[in-house]
């Protein structure tokens, strides 16, 4: 081990060999999520995951502008990622940038094949996602984000997509790296995956990896998003039930107005 890996395990690890923020080489940050934040949105949704704090909305199935842009046998499903100008510690530039327009184009590759876009020809589905705050991993929480908005935005789908960033710092693999772990570290690999479906819909690396680390590195990601997909499955069978509550109670007639009925019908 040569002195620059010291000086790296150092900054990323504890006495104890633990990561920064106390956490095990394969344990998850803390994580969040809810859905139905935006009132005015077809579908919505919020994750805290770690500090990141992502919001995004969907609106759609509808008509598409302008209409010369239409797909005649499914419908056009378009994403916008954009990062908060107080999102980093650095303020960011209002204006998107490369990497926006880059991460936008990367989480639609990751969420289409598991829409059935074919059901709404000519049509247009929006994602907007927007980062609040970052802390790495963001294009993998904002993909797991997106997906539950999907979701409860009525979207058919063929499964829900999960995302985690998972790589190599201080010379150990490690699960959902952080920001300081991305930045310092040997390798990030981002992944997304239709979980339970072995389908893969995001796999990027950047750094190098031995084909025996990018198995092992593969084997925690796929452990890691079992663990996020449980709580998509939670989140979203609640805010269903919620929903059928809704309208279970909408649709019960109103005390007064029975006893108002019967005793109309007792005086004729």
């Amino acid at each position: 081990m040569n002195e620059t890996d010291s000086v790296e395990k150092e900054k990323l690890f504890d006495d104890k060999g633990l990561r920064l923020d106390g956490r095990q080489v394969d344990e998850l940050r803390p994580l969040k999520l809810e859905v139905g934040s935006l009132s005015r949105a077809d579908g919505s949704a919020y994750i805290e995951h770690g500090r990141n704090k992502i919001l995004a909305a969907v609106y759609g199935p509808r008509e598409l502008h302008p209409r010369h842009r239409a797909i005649a046998d499914r419908a056009l499903l378009r994403v916008t990622y954009r990062m908060g100008t107080f999102s980093v510690g650095e303020r960011k530039r209002p204006a998107p940038s490369r990497r926006e327009h880059e991460i936008s184009m990367v989480i639609r590759q990751a969420l289409e094949p598991m829409l059935f876009l074919e059901m709404y020809p000519r049509a247009a589905i929006d994602v907007f996602i927007q980062v609040l705050e970052a802390d790495g991993g963001s294009r993998c929480a904002s993909t797991t984000v997106a997906s539950v908005a999907l979701a409860n935005a009525g979207i058919p789908m063929r499964g829900i997509v999960t995302g985690c960033a998972v790589g190599k710092a201080g010379g150990k693999l490690l699960v959902d790296l952080s920001d300081l772990e991305d930045k310092v570290g040997e390798a990030d690999v981002p992944i997304a995956m239709a979980y339970g479906r072995s389908k893969y819909t995001l796999l990027q690396m950047d750094g190098k990896l031995s084909k025996e680390e990018l198995a092992k590195v593969l084997e925690m990601a796929e452990g890691a998003c079992e663990v996020i997909y449980e709580k998509q499955q939670k989140v979203l069978r609640e805010g269903f039930l919620q929903i059928r509550e809704e309208i279970s109670e909408s649709e019960e007639p109103d005390v007064d107005d029975i006893e108002a009925d019967t005793e109309s019908s007792d005086s004729d």
